[in-house]
Order: C-alpha cells, then sequence, then structure tokens
C-alpha cells in the first residue's frame, strides 16, 4: 500500500511538472514585441523668418528643426555654434521659405570672395569707419541694420559753449558687414561675456555719401545710431538731417559759466596828417 502510495505522489509531481513547463513555454509565446528603435535624427538650422533674395542674415532670423538624417540634404548646415556664426551676415541668393533648410550654397558668407560686390545696391559705393563698444551700440549692430552717422568733434578757439558739437554726416545708410569683433558669439546671442565690440562697420553709401564719411573720420570721432526695425525708412525717402548741436545747449552750466563779451568800441584819430587808433 505504501509503495502505491509514493508511485502516485510521482506520477503527481510529474504531471505538475509538465503542466508549469508547458505553460512558461506558453507564456514565453505571447510576450510583447520589443519596440524598435527610432530612426536617427540631426539638428539642422532652418530660416526662423522669411528671407528675401538680397537679405542679411541676423542670428534672430535662424532656428533649428530636427529631421532624420536620410532626409537632410547634403548640403544642409548642422546646428553648430561654428555654422550659426558663419552665418550672421551672410546675404542670402535667393528666397528662403521660414522652415526652410538653410543650404550653405544658398548663401554668400563675409569675407566670400565677391561678397561686397554682390551685396551693394547698383550704383552704390562700400566705405568702413572705425567704431568702439561705445559708439558701436555696445556691440548690438548687426549686417543689414540702417544706421544714421554721427560726427562728435571738438572746434579749437571757439567759445565753451561751442568747443564741441555733434552733427549728422549720414542718415539711413544700411549696415553690410562688420569687423570681426563685432559679431556676437551666435552661440548664444545672450550677449554674454564671449561679446566683443566692434572694430569696424562697413556701410552701403552714395559716392557723395562716401566722401563725406572719409572727411568726417579726420575731424572727429564717428557714432552710429540705430534706427528701428519696426518702422523701416525708405533710402529713396528725402532724409531731414537735423541740425548741429552745441555743448552749450547739452550744458546750460556750461553756457552760464561763459564770460559776458565785453563791447570794443574803435575810435579813429587824424591829427597833423597821421592817424590813430583807439579802442576802448
Amino acid at each position: 500500500m505504501v509503495f502505491r502510495l509514493g508511485i502516485f505522489a510521482v506520477l503527481i509531481a510529474a504531471l505538475a511538472a509538465v503542466v508549469i513547463f508547458g505553460y512558461s513555454i506558453l507564456n514565453q509565446g505571447h510576450k510583447a514585441p520589443v519596440a524598435a528603435a527610432p530612426p536617427p535624427t540631426e539638428q539642422v538650422l532652418v530660416a526662423g523668418v522669411p528671407l528675401s533674395g538680397g537679405a542679411l542674415i541676423q542670428p534672430g532670423n535662424i532656428t533649428s528643426s530636427s529631421m532624420l538624417i536620410s532626409a537632410v540634404p547634403p548640403d544642409a548646415l548642422i546646428d553648430t555654434p561654428s555654422n550659426r556664426s558663419s552665418l550672421t551676415g551672410a546675404m542670402v541668393k535667393s528666397p528662403i521659405a521660414q522652415g526652410a533648410v538653410i543650404l550653405n550654397s544658398g548663401v554668400i558668407h563675409p569675407g566670400d570672395h565677391g561678397f561686397l560686390a554682390a551685396v551693394l545696391a547698383p550704383g552704390m559705393r562700400a566705405v568702413t569707419v572705425a567704431v568702439d563698444n561705445v559708439t558701436g551700440a555696445d556691440g548690438l549692430i548687426w549686417p543689414g541694420d540702417k544706421v544714421d552717422v554721427l560726427l562728435t568733434q571738438s572746434i579749437s578757439g571757439a567759445p565753451d559753449g561751442k568747443s564741441i558739437a555733434a552733427e549728422t554726416v549720414l542718415s539711413n545708410v544700411r549696415v553690410i558687414a562688420t569687423g570681426q569683433e563685432l559679431i556676437k558669439n551666435a552661440s548664444n546671442g545672450s550677449g554674454g561675456p564671449n561679446n566683443q565690440p566692434a572694430s569696424t562697420v562697413t556701410l552701403e553709401v552714395t559716392p557723395e555719401q562716401a566722401a563725406r564719411c572719409l572727411v568726417a573720420v579726420n575731424l572727429g570721432k564717428l557714432s552710429l545710431i540705430v534706427h528701428s526695425a519696426a518702422n523701416p525708412t525708405s533710402a529713396s525717402a528725402p532724409q531731414q538731417t537735423p541740425g548741429p548741436v552745441w555743448a552749450g545747449q547739452v550744458s546750460p552750466a556750461l553756457s552760464a559759466a561763459q564770460p559776458a563779451q565785453q563791447t570794443v568800441t574803435t575810435v579813429n584819430v587824424i591829427s597833423s596828417g597821421t592817424t590813430g587808433e583807439f579802442k576802448f
């Protein structure tokens, strides 16, 4: 009897093992499939706003978009600090729609052969002036901006109230290029410590304006005043150039300190064929 019970227990245990093994096999066949890895992508530079042909690219005109690596055009620019910096001031050859990929072959970079000839309007000239971090609007001037050029000069021998004068030399001229130090580090565009002040700015001017600018350079210090982009002024529209501003107009204290002019009376006296002059 005990022997039979033992055999029965062994059979029950074997049957349970077979059931458990079969259940595990069936369960493995119903496991959820492993999700496939997403296709690789790349961040490429695209136009953040519509860009017309001949426009000069500013950092705010550029953004990035994620694209499948297999769909990235061979001439596309990957979103890197160096590529962003290289596009600052570049001229667009033909219109680029908002969101479209910016191709390296679709722009002319500053420093490329023929850049100035391509960017200048017919009949216009390029003149380069020196500026610093103050007169250059603290490094915030970009190619494509419209500016006024002001001359500040000291006038030797003039009364204190007119010893210094500022006047507009050029009005509403376009910036077409900037010195290397002027261009911000476009990787962040935040005005941080990597941004450097300007050394030179190249302006698009008429031949007569170029001559005026070159004379002004030798008279005193030049400053650039940036126009608002919200209300662009046509270059062909007549410009009202304000008159000079004198030191005495800016500083009433300087005018008040000016000594009163003395009235000089001159009398000519003729006596015995000789002439004498007396001043009092």
